[in-house]
This record gives C-alpha cells, structure tokens and sequence, in this order.
C-alpha cells in the first residue's frame, strides 16, 4: 500500500480542507497549511489531526489517503480523464492527480471505485489476463444497454466462475473516453466491471475481548471494455485463456446475438532480425529523444547453445563489441544463430520541470514486450517508434482474421 505522506505534501490545501470537512473532519480557522514549506510538519499536523478521531473513523480515512496516494501517478491520472470524460464531470482548471483525486472522493466518490478500476485494466493491459477480440463488421446491431442482456452477462459469469448461486454480484457500467495520447483521437467505450463475492476465506482478527478467527468474503473483478463502432472488445480477468473465452461467449451471447463468433486479435510478432545489423534508429525531434542504443542481445543456437551478449558503453556500442570480440564467430553473422530478445533504451531529453529519463523495452520472440509495464502515454509512444524502426509485424486486417466467402 503507497504511503500517503508524499500525497499530503502534493495536494493543495483547498482541496485537502475541503476533502477533510466532506469526511467529518474538525479543522480550526488558525490551522497552519502552510507550515515548513508544507513538508512534514504539515504531514504531522494532518496525522495530528486523524489521531483526535475515532478509532474506525481514524483507520477508515487513512486507508482512504492510502488508495488516493496508490493513484497519484500516470496511470491513475489517465484513468481519471478517461472516466470522467465518460461521465461528463469537468476537469478544468484542476491542477495535478492529488487535487483531481481529492474533488473525486469529495464529491464523486463512486468514481474513484472506476478510476481505480481504470487503472488496474492499463496496467494490465496487454498482459497475461487480458486479450483482445474483434466481431466481424456485420453491420448487426448490438444490445448493450438493454437491461436482460446485462443480468444475463452478469449470471453467466457466476456460473464461469463456478460459484454458488447465492452470491452477491454487482454489475457497474458506465461510459469512458480514450485518447490516443499520440494522435489525440478519442475513441468511446462501454465498460462494465462485474463484482462477485468470492469464496470465502478464514483469517484471523481482533474482536471485543481477543482474537477470533472470522470468515471473510472477498470479491473478485472482471473488466469488460467494448468499442461498439469498431466492434472490437477486452476482457481483463484471472483465470487464463479458457476463463476468457467463456466471458466472451457469454458476451456474444447476450450483446450480440445476431452477429458471428468473433476472433481474438494475436499478439504482434516482434520482428528482431531488424537488429541482425546496427540499426538506424530515426527519430524526430518532436519526439524529444536524446538517443537510443540497443544493451543486450540473447540468442539462440540450432544446437541447442543459449548466448546473451550486454554492453553499455559512450565509447562503443554492442554491435562494435562483438565484431572486435568475435568477429565472423559473431552469433549477429555466424550460421545457425537465431535472435531470442533484445533490449532497447530510448533516453528521452529533459524538459522544463521534467529531468532526462529512460525508458526501457525488453523485446521477445515470438510476440512479447515489456510494454505493459509502462504507463498507457509511455506504451502508445513506444509502439509507435517500434513501428517506424520495423520492430513490430503490421496489425492484423479484418481479411486476416476473418475468412472472406465470395
């Protein structure tokens, strides 16, 4: 859980004022925001503060500034634009992600639940429990908003996750909008996260006198995003790929009925024998990139050999350190040697209130990258130079996935 000191430090004093008196907070006119440059001693006076409370009111407000701070990043940023662009709540005029957070939980606190749900679906976004899937442009309509399909979808997944009938299950829909962060089109989404009570499980507490041992019921998400003009959905949920084909038989099921089964769209193949030779990679200087150098190479010998080959150096570069170290032994240019993964760093230029940073993408064949792990800004802008450098196979076509009947 993030430590909400830094948060506190960050927030305007306004919004925090204002988010303490929505949660019941006495706060007297001669409280000094602004003590010590607002470092820790205003941290110690707000936990001052939180420690004059009761003692679940005191616990329940801090787990509460532990979520806002776990959100105050880029991803949580993004997922607040992307959520409240759906809902029509106006960010204008609004400085930074604690202040945007802050005016959330105060006044739209259900909208935090969805921004922190946002936020988990781009971190997860292209890894192991999401997957991609595209209906055939059939023209047939979908059914979305109509409300026996929903509790349709919303029995079917009960049922998926082989769980009693009796559990609790919350369905949330709503509306986002994502912005391509590198051509800024906007692409509108309807979302749903589907809540069940999961098994339930045994663990230890405190009750009035002692410890006791108590049975909790936790709850388990499944996020659905769908593009309904674009006719493409994801579906983000653990249980691997037979649990995600099942939701979305279930989704074709009741949404789209009249139309086709659809097709997951595959990963893209990395194409790593780009880097056979030293690349050029171009750049822009609107993309603000200082350099790029690729720091290490592994490879792969028909004979079963395994080679990973690491340089980083201003004087020479991996590619100039094999040539001197091995020369036509070079598993670059030796026979039988086939690329496995490459890492690259693009190091991007400081600008104004920002220092120079790296980013760092670790590529693997067939078809992995390391560009989940980036915020959704980061990812978009690295798939975009992975394509101008050839790095990436073209994008499937409808005619690819689906089979034309003349």
């Amino acid at each position: 859980m993030a430590n909400f000191s830094g948060f506190i430090r960050k927030s305007p004093s306004d919004r925090l004022r204002r988010f303490l008196k929505v949660r019941g907070v006495n706060v007297l006119d001669d409280f000094d925001w602004t003590s010590e440059g607002r470092g820790t001693a205003l941290v110690r006076s707000i936990e001052g503060l939180l420690e004059d409370l009761p003692d679940r009111q005191q616990d329940n407000l801090k787990a509460e500034f532990e979520l806002l701070a776990s959100l105050s990043d880029d991803n949580g940023m993004t997922g607040a634009v992307q959520v409240c662009a759906g809902q029509g709540i106006d960010l204008e005029g609004l400085q930074g992600v604690q202040e945007v957070l802050l005016m959330l939980a105060a006044e739209h606190p259900r909208t935090i639940d969805r921004v922190n749900v946002q936020a988990s679906l781009m971190r997860r976004h292209g890894g192991k429990q999401w997957a991609r899937f595209q209906f055939p442009d059939d023209g047939k309509p979908w059914v979305l908003d109509q409300p026996s399909a929903r509790d349709g979808f919303l029995k079917d997944t009960v049922e998926i996750l082989e769980l009693p009938g009796h559990r609790k299950r919350e369905a949330d829909w709503y509306q986002s909008i994502r912005v391509n962060p590198m051509t800024e089109e906007e692409t509108k989404l309807t979302q749903a996260t589907i809540y069940i009570e999961e098994h339930a499980q045994s663990e230890l507490a405190f009750g009035e006198e002692s410890l006791e041992r108590q049975t909790v019921q936790k709850v388990m998400e499944v996020g659905v995003a769908c593009d309904p003009n674009e006719r493409i959905v994801e579906i983000c949920a653990k249980g691997g790929k037979k649990l995600r084909d099942k939701y979305l038989q279930s989704f074709a099921a009741n949404f789209a009925p009249q139309s086709n089964a659809p097709v997951e769209i595959p990963r893209r193949d990395v194409l790593l024998d780009t880097l056979r030779q030293a690349p050029e990679f171009e750049t822009d200087p609107a993309d603000g990139i200082q350099g790029v150098e690729v720091s290490s190479l592994s490879f792969r010998s028909s004979d079963g050999g395994f080679v990973r080959a690491e340089k980083r150096a201003d004087n020479e570069t991996l590619y100039q350190f094999l040539d001197r170290r091995f020369g036509r032994a070079s598993p670059l240019c030796a026979p039988g040697w086939q690329i496995l993964a490459a890492t690259l760093r693009v190091i991007l230029t400081a600008t104004q209130g920002k220092s120079s940073r790296t980013l760092t993408v670790t590529l693997s064949a067939p078809n992995t990258t390391t560009l989940p792990n980036k915020t959704e800004t980061d990812r978009q802008f690295v798939y975009d130079l992975l394509e101008r450098w050839n790095l990436l196979a073209p994008p499937p076509t409808s005619a690819d996935l689906f089979e034309v009947i003349e």
